[in-house]
Formats: C-alpha cells, sequence, structure tokens
C-alpha cells in the first residue's frame, strides 16, 4: 500500500513539475508577444510621422523627388510585411532607416528648414521614436532570449517539443551597411 502512494506521489509530483514547465514556456512566450508588440507601436508612430516629415522637406527641397519617393516607398514596404515575420520587419525597418539618414543628409543643404520650428518638432519626435524603438528592441530581444532557453534547455525542451513550442526570432538587423547609424546633424 504504501509502494503505491509513493507511485502516486511520484506521479503527481511529475505532472505538476509537467504543468509547472508548460505555464513557464507559455509565459516566456507572451513576454516574447509582447515584446513585439512593443516594438511594433513603436514602429507605426515612426511610419506616422514620416509623411509629415517629408512633406515639410518637400517644401524647401521640391528637387529632390527621388529621395522623397524612396523614403514613402520603404515606409510602405515596411508597413506591409506580414507581422510575425520578425527578419523580413527588421530588413525593411533597416532599410527604412538607411532612407531616413538620406533624407536628412538633404537638410544640410537648407539652413532656412533647419531652422523650421515644425522640422525641429518633427526632428525631436523622430528622435525620441528612435530611442524608443531601441528600448521595445532591445525589451523583445531579451524576452526572445530567455523563452529560447527554456524551449532548448532540458527539461523543458521534452515540454516544447511535444506541444510545438518553437524558437523565436531575434529583432536585429543582418545588413552591416543598415546597422550604421544615419547621421542626422542639423
Amino acid at each position: 500500500m504504501t509502494t503505491l502512494i509513493v507511485i502516486l506521489a511520484l506521479i503527481v509530483a511529475l505532472v505538476l513539475y509537467a504543468i509547472t514547465l508548460y505555464n513557464s514556456l507559455v509565459k516566456a512566450r507572451q513576454m516574447v508577444e509582447e515584446g513585439w508588440s512593443g516594438i511594433d507601436v513603436q514602429l507605426k508612430r515612426r511610419a506616422d510621422l514620416i509623411p509629415n516629415l517629408v512633406e515639410t522637406v518637400k517644401g524647401y527641397a521640391s528637387h529632390e523627388k527621388s529621395t522623397f519617393e524612396e523614403v514613402v516607398n520603404l515606409r510602405n514596404k515596411a508597413q506591409s510585411v506580414a507581422s510575425g515575420d520578425v527578419e523580413g520587419r527588421a530588413k525593411a525597418e533597416g532599410e527604412l532607416t538607411q532612407a531616413l539618414g538620406r533624407l536628412f543628409a538633404l537638410t544640410e543643404a537648407y539652413p532656412d528648414l533647419k531652422a523650421n520650428q515644425n522640422f525641429a518638432d518633427l526632428q525631436d519626435s523622430l528622435e525620441t521614436i528612435e530611442g524608443e524603438i531601441q528600448m521595445a528592441r532591445r525589451y523583445y530581444n531579451g524576452g526572445v532570449r530567455q523563452y529560447n532557453i527554456k524551449v532548448e534547455t532540458v527539461p523543458s525542451n521534452l515540454i516544447a517539443s511535444r506541444y510545438g513550442f518553437e524558437k523565436a526570432a531575434y529583432f536585429e538587423i543582418t545588413d552591416a551597411a543598415e546597422r550604421t547609424a544615419p547621421k542626422i546633424a542639423f
């Protein structure tokens, strides 16, 4: 009888442990999803700001049409990437960042634009959003790291593989040229 009780106690303990591991995997996956949501919100804020920025600069540098079109096209491309495609979104956002750098480089030739309060406000807003994107990216990548550790380490990997938990992708820029921050000097 005591052997049966010990066996049942061990089975119950193993089931409770498996449930705990499963719940920790779910929690980690939710942290990754929350982190991605934060990145997505900041990227949307930046995308919403870009048309205002382009229009302001366009008023001063109307002959730079190709640069404006490139920024708008890359913004639209970034917005059209599927929400779950972290790598695709990172690539598109990196290209957009480079195009914004070229847009800001244009402003060097227009001193009146640099003195325009609307442009200065837009530039400050963009700078703030870029900082918030960096924070959201660090939060997301930290969540991905924790989640991936749980998915790959014993014994939680046994539960992860059984219930379809897969590694998450980091939000990173793979092209070295895209890693270079655009020079924004006014």
